[in-house]
């Protein structure tokens, strides 16, 4: 849940974007929309892995920046990326004590919560079952013990564009099949039932987050957890022939976690004017903007 320090929403001085892959991107692709001087600093300008990483951070923040941590070798699938992911907020938020900004506010996951949680709400317990969820889960923990300012975290379901490096199981690796002429594969009947967000919604909430400089944590979640198998379908229809979906042998057991719902009563009470985009019209977006690309 978020508390407004704004209750008019105030464009920030500067925005600091730390990550400037898919997800970092977009938000700074928003905020410079909304005319806001962002600052999203090249690997090669700070590589939070390096022993200077302390100190050229801190020469880069300002006492008015707002900050946006969004910086993670992600998803983390071992012990390794999980240590790698804690060193880089250990890091920043040194660089945070040392220069405190603003204002800082985390891209997490909701991958945070337990698998029982349903449905899920801001509230829910933190208690990750993931190494993921557990990285996310203590850097949030790290950046609100060392970090002593207005603090908030933003817990985005599976989040799907166009921009997506990645092909986890669902729209983006259901895409990247039907345009490649393929079935879109999904396990056994794609029964179980997640939440998606377009990435364009995710970064319109740090935005607003940032304009009222809130403090808490919100979910960026849809409230409109779908079947696997429909999702295959909203993509395959955007191909001209409509795309095949085809059934496979799953790899192991069915997942533990059969669904995920969640309840969005938080962020209308935070953004009462705020809609998510919903999978039917957010696919065709992704695939619009795909082929737009492709066209020049």
């Amino acid at each position: 849940m978020l508390t407004h320090q704004n209750a008019a929403p105030k464009a920030p001085a500067r925005a600091v974007v730390i990550g400037r892959g898919f997800v970092g991107g977009t938000i700074a692709a928003a905020l410079k929309a909304a005319g806001v001087p962002v600052l999203a600093p090249k690997r090669t300008e700070l590589d939070l892995l390096a022993a200077d990483a302390t100190v050229k951070l801190s020469a880069l923040l300002r006492p008015d920046d707002a900050v946006v941590f969004v910086s993670a070798v992600a998803p983390a699938k071992n012990t390794a990326q999980l240590m790698t992911n804690l060193r880089m907020a250990e890091a920043a938020a040194a660089a945070f004590a040392a220069t405190p900004p603003a204002h800082l506010l985390y891209i997490s996951s909701d991958a945070i919560y337990a698998d029982d949680a349903n449905p899920v709400t801001e509230a829910s317990s933190v208690a990750p079952s993931t190494t993921h969820g557990m990285m996310h889960a203590a850097r949030e923990l790290i950046f609100r013990s060392e970090y002593k300012g207005p603090f908030a975290a933003l817990r985005p379901t599976l989040i799907y564009g166009a921009a997506d490096p990645h092909s986890g199981y669902g729209p983006n690796r259901f895409r990247r099949q039907a345009m490649q002429g393929k079935p879109i594969q999904i396990f056994g009947e794609g029964e179980e039932r997640r939440d998606h967000v377009l990435v364009q919604d995710v970064a319109e909430l740090a935005r607003r987050i940032l304009f009222h400089s809130s403090t808490g944590a919100l979910n960026a979640v849809t409230g409109k957890s779908v079947a696997f198998a429909e999702i295959a379908t909203l993509v395959a229809v955007q191909c001209s022939p409509k795309a095949t979906v085809a059934s496979m042998p799953r790899p192991g057991p069915r997942p533990h976690l059969l669904h995920r719902f969640f309840d969005i009563t938080a962020c209308y009470k935070a953004f009462p004017d705020f809609r998510f985009t919903l999978p039917a019209d957010g696919i065709a977006r992704v695939h619009a903007e795909v082929m737009r690309a492709q066209n020049g």
